[in-house]
């Protein structure tokens, strides 16, 4: 499904959870679900700014978000109120779910950040995803979700990123 822009794009909500609690909601616009990707338009869901020392997310900036369900990993593409682009948060999570209009991803602790001109590429919370005690309690979705990050740094370094967002 696409929606054309002439139209209302329906409402989601999105749900990030983490460890079996929800983190984060928030509403969303659905721009495209394909049966295996969806894509969501939403303004930054904090309300203090977020900095990270490389990136600032603030309100007012808007977020183009990816989910597969089928991927390992979520895309969020970052833009400021003027629409310039600021990079790419990727989040490590399992496949998403969509139902009853209700967007579900948890988080598993794992994020990659890419700036908007590709020279800044970084892991993130690789610490948090090592004291969340998931290689013990879950040791298949902690090896499916190294391999994720690993497919992503890939693709971010290597060339396919873009065609990924496509």
């Amino acid at each position: 499904m696409s929606v054309n822009s002439a139209e209302q794009a329906p409402l989601l909500e999105v749900v990030l959870t983490k460890r079996g609690r929800t983190k984060i909601s928030y509403a969303a616009e659905l721009l495209s679900d394909d049966g295996t990707r969806i894509v969501v338009r939403a303004p930054f869901a904090g309300e203090a700014v977020r900095d990270f020392g490389f990136v600032r997310f603030e309100p007012g900036d808007v977020f183009t978000e990816f989910y597969w369900r089928d991927r390992w990993y979520a895309v969020m593409e970052v833009r400021d109120p003027a629409g310039t682009l600021k990079g790419w948060y990727c989040d490590i999570a399992r496949p998403a779910t969509l139902t009853d209009g209700r967007l579900v991803v948890e988080d598993l602790d794992l994020d990659l950040w890419r700036s908007a001109d590709g020279t800044d590429v970084r892991r993130l919370d690789e610490d948090e995803f090592a004291e969340s005690g998931i290689t013990r309690s879950d040791p298949e979705a902690a090896a499916s979700a190294v391999a994720a990050l690993e497919e992503l740094e890939d693709l971010v370094r290597g060339g396919g990123f873009d065609d990924l967002l496509r």
